[in-house]
């Protein structure tokens, strides 16, 4: 059903805000559980996009076409579509003011707005990319472009950048260079004549300890320059420099330019400004939603839920987290509904599908305590072809059929098989 805006008020028991994967599988979770209620998404968007796709089908190993479906296909049928965007929060009255000046009061706000990417944070790429071999794969409108480029590049300084804020999938900055890469050493004579270089603001390359490691392998395998606490902040376009500002312990903070032929940026990301500037924030850089860790509940506003990338939830930012987010604050809602307490927990579970190369995937799959978990009962440290698979065949139907039809993370088909695997000496000790 879809509301176009005619009133000038109207109430919702459940107003999920963000039409993204956070939103539309937070509306058909509860729809599963509870049929009847009333459920509204204010999403803007008539365009729905499978963003985990995009740096597969770029790379050639995923039709483009699979990466987006028109929004109203993935709306639940039972669900209120209000075709707006939020312009104000107003927790405190129970009602949100939208772009067209609809006030929608509600019992129960979700807010799943995902990230806003602030390419103008870095002096001088807005109007660069797409241009002196500066691209991104961030966005669906550059996409082509920057395959294209990584096709063509004729040799020279390949540099790859990731950014100091919390960001989308934080192994796709990697994926790309990996990929990059070797489509560099098959191409005659590009890969002896190119240096690959990665500038991350991190202080290492994944932030868990065990799947660390494994990257570390790999990029030494590839003989590829890792740089770290190197923070983008300006490019050059004309002379094809970029310039981070480093800041290494024990060092006086530096500024470092490093001439490039293709430059690969990851722009900086932040929750939405509607809901920074809001009374919903947290006190402090990024703007998010202010949430329990374990409740997905507002911290200040009972009758606020959050999750995914604009929520201050302390793990990585991935569809795979929602996915374990999203149980967990559909029965915390629907406690909320009831005045029952909410006994629902997350534990952090998050997951990226770290690709290395064209024909593998680390399954990286962790928790709040950064501890590495399996959903599909083998070490997740490794490269795997069978992971590559999953990645790139398997994913893309789970997400469309699965994903954002409700259904609960397919890990609990598996689990029942644990201790049989465990028997025969194949399965990952989790810990």
């Amino acid at each position: 059903m879809v509301a176009n805006g005619s009133a000038s008020h109207r109430h919702h028991q459940v107003l999920i805000v963000g039409g993204g994967s956070g939103g539309i599988t937070v509306a058909a979770q509860l729809l599963r559980a509870r049929p009847g209620l009333d459920v509204a998404i204010l999403e803007p968007a008539t365009v729905h996009d499978y963003q985990s796709g995009w740096i597969p089908a770029g790379a050639g190993l995923l039709p483009l076409a699979f990466t987006h479906r028109p929004e109203a296909s993935v709306i639940p049928p039972e669900a209120c579509w209000i075709q707006d965007s939020a312009a104000r929060f107003e927790p405190e009255a129970q009602r949100v003011i939208t772009a067209t000046g609809e006030s929608i009061s509600y019992q129960v706000l979700v807010v799943a707005m995902g990230l806003q990417l602030n390419w103008n944070h870095i002096q001088g790429l807005p109007e660069a990319l797409g241009h002196h071999g500066i691209v991104s794969a961030y966005s669906r409108d550059h996409i082509t472009a920057t395959w294209a480029a990584i096709r063509g590049f004729q040799g020279g300084v390949a540099l790859f950048t990731h950014p100091a804020t919390p960001i989308k999938c934080g192994g796709a900055p990697q994926k790309v260079m990996y990929l990059a890469d070797d489509v560099f050493q098959t191409t005659s004579g590009v890969g002896v004549n190119t240096q690959v270089i990665f500038c991350t603001a991190m202080a290492k390359l994944y932030p868990v300890e065990a799947y660390n490691t494994t990257v570390e392998q790999v990029v030494a395998r590839r003989h590829i320059d890792a740089r770290m606490l190197h923070n983008l902040i300006e490019v050059r376009a004309s002379e094809q420099v970029a310039v981070f500002d480093v800041r290494e312990p024990g060092v006086e903070p530096r500024r470092e330019e490093i001439r490039f032929d293709l430059l690969h940026v990851v722009p900086p990301m932040a929750a939405p400004d509607v809901v920074a500037h809001s009374p919903l924030a947290i006190d402090g850089p990024g703007g998010w939603v202010e949430v329990n860790k374990d409740t997905c509940q507002h911290k200040r506003f009972a009758d606020v839920f959050a999750l995914g990338d604009v929520s201050s939830l302390p793990t990585s930012k991935s569809l795979a987290a929602i996915r374990g987010q999203a149980p967990v604050l559909v029965a915390n809602l629907l406690a909320r509904l009831d005045q029952r307490p909410l006994l629902a927990h997350y534990d952090g579970y998050t997951a990226c599908p770290l690709i290395t190369s064209f024909h593998s995937v680390v399954m990286a799959e962790f928790n709040y305590e950064l501890q590495p978990v399996s959903s599909f009962l083998v070490d997740p440290t490794k490269e795997r072809w069978s992971m590559f698979l999953v990645e790139t065949r398997v994913f893309p139907w789970v997400y469309w059929h699965r994903v954002l039809k409700g259904r609960l993370h397919e890990s609990r088909f598996l689990k029942p098989f644990a201790p049989l695997v465990r028997a025969l000496g194949l399965a990952f000790k989790q810990p």
